[in-house]
C-alpha cells in the first residue's frame, strides 16, 4: 500500500514538525495532516502545503470528527505532555500528563480504528524504561521491562506505548518508536537549561565522576526513524506490534555534551570541580525538605542528581535491523545545529566554531 494519506498528531511540536518535514522531502506526493491544539507557529515550521486541524487529543469526540473528515491509510501519534524539568521528579502534574499520554492515545486509537484506518505509530520514549533511575542502562535493547513504577512522564508513557502494542492486528498494525533526550531545531528544554548554567555560574562543577554515557539524538534521526516506520507498516508490516529504541547510536557522555555546548554559546569553564554523587544527593535531600516547608521550587533534587549521573544508552539493532534505521546527522553536527537554532530564537551571535560534518 502506497504512503498517500498520513496524518500526524502533535504534528506543530518538536518531533511532529519534524517528522512532518521528513515525509514531505522523501515522499512529496504523500497528503500530510497535522491534528494539534496550535497551528504552526515560526519555532516548528512545516511545509506549507500540509492540511491543519485543530483538535485536543483528550477530547474523543474532536479526534474522532478530526479523523473521519481526513481518512488517513496511517497515524503517527505524538501529541503528548513532557512535563517541564521543574516538575519531572513532582507527581503535581500527574492527573494532566494521564489525561493527554494515557486518555489522548486512547481516543486516537479508538478513532483511528472506527475509521479504517491501517497503521498506527506512537512516539514513545526512552523514559519508559529510564525513568526509574534507581539502575544503569548499559546498551540495553528492547527486551528491558518496564518497570512498574517511576516518574510521571515515564510512567504515562509506558501505559500509552502498551496500550498501543496491545491494538496491532491484521486490521490495524501499530508500533511504537522510543527516542531518547532529543536535541534540534525547536528544542525548548534540553539546549536551554544547559545554557541556563552558565548565567547561574553552574558550569565548573561536575556531579559524579562525569564519565556517565548518555544517548542524545538529533530530532532529524528521530523524524528519519517515523517516516521508515511509515513505510514499514505500509507494507511488508514487519514492524507490526514492535517497540524499538532510537537514537544517534553515539553514547557521549553528559559533561561531554554540556562541554559541546557551552563552546558553541562561547562559554568554556574556568576549572573544574568534582562534586561526589552521594554529597549532592544529600544537598537535593536537603533542598527538597527546604522546598517543602517554604512552599519554593529548586533546581537541585534527588532526583536531578541521579538523572545528571545515570548511565543510559541503548541499542539500535532492533531498528536497523527491522526499520533500516542509520542515523544521517552525527551528534557533534547536531549539537551545533541545535546551537545555532537556539542562538537565532534568543538572539545571540555565536562565536566562530569548527564546522562539523553530518556523518
Amino acid at each position: 500500500m502506497a504512503v498517500n494519506r498520513v496524518l500526524i498528531s502533535g504534528g506543530t511540536g518538536f518531533v511532529g514538525a519534524a517528522i512532518a518535514r521528513a515525509l514531505a522531502e522523501k515522499h512529496p506526493d504523500c497528503t500530510i495532516f497535522i491534528l494539534d491544539l496550535k497551528p504552526p507557529g515560526p519555532v516548528h515550521v512545516v511545509p506549507d502545503n500540509i492540511e491543519f486541524f485543530q483538535a485536543d487529543v483528550t477530547s474523543r469526540n474532536q479526534v474522532n470528527k478530526a479523523i473521519q473528515q481526513v481518512r488517513p491509510n496511517i497515524i503517527t501519534h505524538t501529541a503528548g505532555v513532557v512535563p517541564p524539568l521543574s516538575e519531572r521528579f513532582r507527581r503535581r502534574l500527574e492527573g494532566h500528563v494521564w489525561r493527554t499520554n494515557v486518555d489522548g492515545t486512547w481516543n486516537m486509537l479508538q478513532a483511528a480504528r472506527q475509521n479504517g484506518v491501517r497503521g498506527f505509530i506512537y512516539t514513545s520514549t526512552c523514559c519508559v524504561v529510564t525513568d526509574h533511575t534507581d539502575v544503569s542502562y548499559r546498551n540495553i535493547d528492547e527486551r528491558w521491562p518496564t518497570p512498574s513504577s517511576s516518574l510521571i512522564y515515564g510512567e504515562s508513557k509506558a501505559a500509552a506505548e502498551a496500550m498501543v502494542i496491545r491494538e496491532s492486528d491484521d486490521t490495524m498494525a501499530t508500533c511504537s518508536l522510543r527516542p531518547s533526550v532529543l536535541c534540534g531545531p525547536g528544542d525548548y528544554q534540553l539546549v536551554p537549561a544547559i545554557h541556563a548554567c552558565i548565567a547561574k555560574g553552574e558550569t565548573p562543577f561536575i556531579i559524579g565522576n562525569g564519565q556517565n554515557l548518555w544517548d542524545v539524538t538529533y530530532v532529524t534521526n528521530v523524524a528519519d526513524a517515523h517516516v521508515l516506520a511509515v513505510e514499514n507498516l505500509m507494507s511488508s508490516k514487519t514492524a507490526a506490534g514492535e517497540v524499538f529504541f532510537i537514537q544517534n547510536n553515539e553514547p557521549i557522555t553528559f559533561r561531554a555534551f554540556c562541554l559541546s555546548i557551552w563552546a558553541h554559546l562561547g562559554h568554556t569553564p574556568p576549572f573544574g570541580v568534582h562534586i561526589p554523587e552521594a554529597l549532592a544527593y544529600f544537598v537535593g535531600l536537603v533542598c527538597e525538605f527546604l522546598t517543602w516547608i517554604f512552599g519554593t521550587t529548586t533546581a537541585i533534587s534527588r532526583g536531578s542528581v541521579r538523572d545528571v549521573c545515570s548511565i543510559r544508552y541503548a541499542s539500535g539493532e532492533k531498528a536497523r535491523r527491522i526499520l533500516g534505521y542509520e542515523a544521517r546527522i552525527g551528534i557533534e553536527y547536531g549539537i551545533q545545529m541545535s546551537c545555532e537554532d537556539y542562538a537565532r530564537r534568543i538572539g545571540v551571535q555565536l562565536p566562530v566554531q569548527q564546522a562539523y560534518k553530518k556523518k
